[in-house]
């Protein structure tokens, strides 16, 4: 899993993460500092509700048991264990066909030097018994030959089913690894990907496009209050919101925690205020209901920051920029949209 938040945050996380090992007594090993870093910066759902089980229970914390929350929620092992299965499997296939090709060829080899000696005894001298001898054994040969034909056609044909299988298996699996779990929206891993290529599209056709970052206020409140399962049911509120009102080449990601990404290319810093502001509104419509309860719990709203590239600057800079409007949208009472400095403010990024 990827992180990245400010670095005031990454340090309360960190802080956090490394007094709970202490706490614990756990093992300061990576994978605990992982496991807890994600579990107080909230990264991962899954891994906040096994951690919360575990408090709620009472049950002791090891360092057995948060390798294996590790293994379940953080680690690649799982896609990579598929990945390898289906190249096992496609090496397999390819062996079968190859062995199969090669009993083809050789058989058809055999069967050319057959014709050239059956061609060789077929003579204006050969008497009619010679002749419906060798054609019998022409006619035999050339059966077999066939019969290893239609057995070679079988096998591509099994082969090819086989291979298409797979490939929808490990477009899956692809799928999977870019795809945030819990909200069907593109998760870190696939947000920064496209950062990166929509960034340097843009660079490359003299375009602009703008970064929008979004964050449920209060959110930690609904978790506190109602559970996770609430908090759960907020998260995916906001993510069908966006996953509605985002169109076209436009990509909306969880960012981690209760923070949204949107990539909007070809558009300027007032067109992403208005998406945003867009965006906002449609959450702020929507009732917050109790699904086991069916009590209102009234509604979610969103703070957001906005910029605009600037041709040139680095990735890391335009995400502080529109992770620093958020917080000055946060600062000024939530439930709003700020913008970072337009173009023609900021010379150099």
């Amino acid at each position: 899993m990827q992180y990245s938040h400010t670095k005031e945050k990454a340090n309360e996380y960190a802080s956090e993460a490394l007094d709970r090992i202490h706490k614990e007594g756990l093992s300061k090993v990576p994978q605990n500092f992982e496991l807890w870093y994600c579990y107080y910066a909230e990264a991962d759902i899954e891994v906040v509700r096994a951690i919360d089980i575990l408090i709620a229970n009472k049950q002791k914390i090891t360092d057995d048991t948060c390798a294996e929350i590790h293994q379940r929620f953080l680690s690649d092992t799982k896609e990579n264990e598929r990945v390898r299965q289906a190249g096992d499997q496609i090496q397999e296939t390819i062996r079968g066909v190859k062995e199969r090709v090669g009993n083809v060829k050789a058989i058809t080899h055999e069967y050319s030097e057959m014709l050239q000696s059956a061609s060789g005894r077929l003579s204006d001298r050969s008497s009619p018994e010679e002749m419906k001898e060798t054609l019998k054994t022409v006619i035999g040969n050339t059966r077999s030959v066939l019969q290893q034909n239609q057995q070679l056609e079988e096998e591509l044909e099994r082969s090819t089913a086989v291979m298409q299988e797979l490939q929808r298996d490990l477009e899956l699996v692809r799928q999977q690894a870019l795809t945030d779990g819990l909200t069907n929206l593109a998760n870190r891993k696939a947000f920064d990907a496209e950062l990166m290529r929509i960034a340097e599209e843009s660079q490359r056709e003299d375009m602009t496009f703008c970064l929008v970052l979004l964050d449920i206020d209060h959110f930690k409140s609904f978790n506190d209050t109602y559970g996770h399962q609430v908090g759960d049911q907020v998260l995916r509120l906001v993510a069908q919101a966006l996953i509605d009102g985002v169109k076209g080449r436009d990509v909306a990601a969880r960012y981690g925690g209760e923070e949204f990404a949107i990539i909007l290319p070809q558009t300027t810093l007032q067109g992403g205020i208005k998406v945003a502001d867009s965006l906002r509104k449609v959450v702020q419509g929507k009732e917050l209901v109790n699904r086991n309860t069916g009590d209102t719990l009234g509604r979610v709203t969103l703070s957001g920051g906005v910029s605009e590239y600037v041709m040139g600057e680095s990735l890391d800079k335009l995400v502080e920029r529109s992770d620093s409007a958020l917080y000055t949208a946060k600062h000024n009472g939530r439930n709003q949209i700020a913008a970072a400095p337009a173009k023609s403010e900021k010379k150099q990024a």
